[in-house]
C-alpha cells in the first residue's frame, strides 16, 4: 500500500513540475509576443543626423607627427519617431583622420528628444600638439598643402527610449559623419569669413547605429 502511494505521490509531483513548466513557457511566449506587437505597432527608427556645417579656428601640422586643431561643428539630430522618445544619456564628439582620433572628446550635455523633435548642437573640437601615427602626418600635410582635407566627425553615447512612462535600458549610439573641408581660397572653395575663422557649409547626412 506504502508503495503505491508513493508511486501516485511521485506522479503527481512530476505532473505538478509539467504543469509549472508548461505555465512557464506560455508566459514567456505571451511577453515575447507582446514585445513584438509593440514593436511592430511603434515601428522605431533610428534617429538621423546631419553635419551642417564646420567653422576651422586652426588646423595645423607644426611637426611631422604633430597636430593641432580647433574646429566648431554644427550636428543636428532629428527623432523621426511619433511614439518614442529618445533620452541622450551622454555624447562624446571628436574628429578622426584615416581612423586616427585627431581631437579630444568634447562632451554634449545630457538631453531628452521628443517625438518628432530636432536638436541643434555646435560643439568645439580641438587638440593640442596631439601625435598622430608617422604615415598619417606626411598624408595630413599634404592634404592640407593641397587645400582640402577628408575627416570624419564622430559622436559616441547612450541612448534610452521612452514610450509613455516607459524607460528602456541604455543603448549604445555610434554616429559617423564624414566630412571634406576645402582650404585656402575662400571664395573659391565656399567658406564664409567668420572672425580669423572659416565657415563651411557642409549638410551631410551621418551613419547611425544603435
Amino acid at each position: 500500500m506504502s508503495g503505491k502511494e508513493c508511486s501516485i505521490h511521485k506522479d503527481r509531483k512530476q505532473k505538478a513540475v509539467r504543469q509549472l513548466c508548461g505555465c512557464i513557457l506560455i508566459l514567456l511566449f505571451l511577453i515575447l509576443l507582446t514585445i513584438l506587437i509593440v514593436w511592430a505597432v511603434l515601428q522605431p527608427k533610428k534617429p538621423r543626423f546631419i553635419l551642417q556645417d564646420a567653422t576651422i579656428y586652426n588646423f595645423n601640422v607644426s611637426a611631422p607627427n604633430i597636430f593641432s586643431t580647433t574646429i566648431q561643428v554644427t550636428v543636428s539630430s532629428h527623432n523621426p519617431n511619433r511614439r518614442i522618445g529618445v533620452y541622450y544619456d551622454r555624447l562624446d564628439a571628436f574628429a578622426t583622420y584615416h581612423n586616427q582620433q585627431i581631437t579630444y572628446y568634447t562632451v554634449i550635455p545630457p538631453v531628452y528628444q521628443g517625438h518628432k523633435d530636432t536638436n541643434l548642437w555646435s560643439p568645439f573640437i580641438y587638440g593640442n600638439n596631439v601625435p598622430i601615427a608617422p604615415f598619417n602626418g606626411p598624408d595630413l600635410r599634404q592634404d592640407q598643402d593641397a587645400g582640402a582635407v577628408w575627416i570624419t566627425v564622430k559622436l559616441n553615447g547612450r541612448v534610452k527610449w521612452r514610450v509613455g512612462s516607459f524607460t528602456s535600458g541604455r543603448y549604445h549610439l555610434h554616429v559617423t559623419c564624414p566630412a571634406y573641408i576645402p582650404f585656402g581660397n575662400v571664395p573659391k572653395n565656399g567658406g564664409i569669413v567668420v572672425g580669423n575663422a572659416v565657415k563651411y557649409q557642409l549638410s551631410r547626412s551621418c551613419d547611425v547605429s544603435v
